[in-house]
């Protein structure tokens, strides 16, 4: 079993908590990368099988924080081997349920897992690694996230179009189960973060710099996923593309994700977060200015995505690392915080992008997503502004 180390390897078990966070991050999309063969399957339109992202992301961004505070004393191996032992057994569930109100229940059920491994994964970083190496470790665990949107989420596309979305489900079902049984392998006993007071709750909130970073994280999460969340029938009404070509895309887009996961991964800690999450905001505000190009064909269709799919993944662990160095005696309640905003914005976009869709405005999709990123670059800087400024001498 490994222990913390201060060499500038890092740790294995940081190796099983990012692989954590890939069968966290494949079963989080699974049900965008199938959301044709859903409605499909079970008889429900596009927007109504949107509601199964939606009502997942608000149990998701409702939950971190409260269950940040539930679990403050729990050991972190048993934790998070716990959370993807949940994970498995439900996403089974899923791939059992007759029907869509079945479906909906267990699919918001199965999604406590997210809300407590990934935060509670970062904030353990913490105490994995010295502090010279947080930023590095942080980023790498949130790999997982990335290479679930190479691998995981092509893979949850190309089997839904092939076998079916239970199939999918199930697949994720089975790795939850291996990951689970990999953390409490390779996590060391004794690994507990500080519980937060309700004055380091309340210290937190009270953080104007804190809160604003967080709400950089809504608003970017909120602009992408307007459209994310729609990319498959968005893909097929506008380029004919479902099952293997499908499946390519999201191959092609998670791909250049992890690209720019590992170059934040590399950079972060010599050009600061802030710039970091500035540079990743504007390469995906880019992508959906240029989105109607798209429409031309498949070729121009993947080198539009290219600048989103960089920024994607990268910004999250940026915007990870940035609050941990913001305040790391706050980073349980900020990591927390923060997947809220991820999950929360996710909830919104869903939410937005299936009323319009509904209304007949797919094509739209973009333009407001556009908007809500550059808002989130604007929110950015004045967050910068305003954290240099409290941190000033006086």
């Amino acid at each position: 079993m490994s222990h913390p180390a201060s060499s500038h390897a890092l740790p294995r078990a940081l190796w099983a908590l990012m692989v954590g966070n890939f069968v966290i991050g494949t079963g989080v999309m699974a049900v965008p990368g199938t959301l044709n063969e859903i409605s499909h399957a079970l008889g429900v339109s596009i927007p109504q099988a949107g509601q199964l992202i939606t009502a997942a992301a608000i149990l998701m961004g409702v939950g971190a924080p409260v269950f940040a505070s539930l679990v403050a004393g729990w050991d972190r191996r048993r934790l998070l081997a716990l959370s993807l032992l949940w994970y498995g057994l439900l996403n089974g569930a899923c791939a059992l349920a007759p029907n869509y109100a079945s479906l909906l229940p267990l699919r918001v059920l199965a999604v406590i897992a997210p809300a407590i491994f990934t935060p509670q994964a970062a904030a353990s970083v913490g105490l994995l690694v010295p502090a010279a190496q947080r930023g590095r470790a942080i980023t790498f665990i949130f790999l997982g996230w990335s290479v679930a949107s190479v691998m995981g989420m092509p893979l949850a596309a190309w089997i839904g179009g092939e076998l079916g979305w239970r199939w999918a489900f199930g697949l994720v079902g089975l790795m939850s189960l291996a990951s689970g049984w990999w953390v409490w392998r390779e996590m060391p006993d004794g690994i507990r973060p500080a519980a937060l007071s309700r004055q380091a709750w309340a210290q937190t909130l009270g953080s104007a710099p804190l809160m604003m970073a967080v709400g950089v994280t809504l608003l970017a999460g909120f602009g992408q996923f307007v459209l994310f969340s729609y990319m498959a029938p968005y893909f097929q009404e506008t380029l004919g593309v479902r099952g293997g070509m499908l499946s390519l895309m999201f191959l092609w887009f998670g791909a250049f994700g992890l690209a720019g996961n590992m170059l934040m991964s590399r950079w972060i800690d010599r050009i600061g977060a802030s710039r970091a999450v500035l540079i990743a905001a504007a390469a995906m505000a880019l992508s959906l200015l240029l989105w109607p190009l798209g429409r031309l064909g498949i070729w121009q269709q993947g080198l539009v995505v290219v600048p989103w799919a960089l920024g994607c993944f990268a910004m999250n662990s940026a915007q990870q690392a940035r609050l941990v160095h913001m305040a790391p005696a706050l980073a349980p309640a900020t990591v927390a915080l923060n997947s809220s905003g991820i999950y929360g914005g996710q909830a919104l976009g869903a939410a937005l992008g299936g009323v319009m869709i509904a209304q007949g405005h797919m094509l739209q999709l973009h333009q407001v997503g556009f908007v809500l990123l550059l808002v989130s670059m604007a929110l950015s800087v004045w967050a910068a502004h305003t954290q240099k400024r409290s941190s000033a001498p006086r």
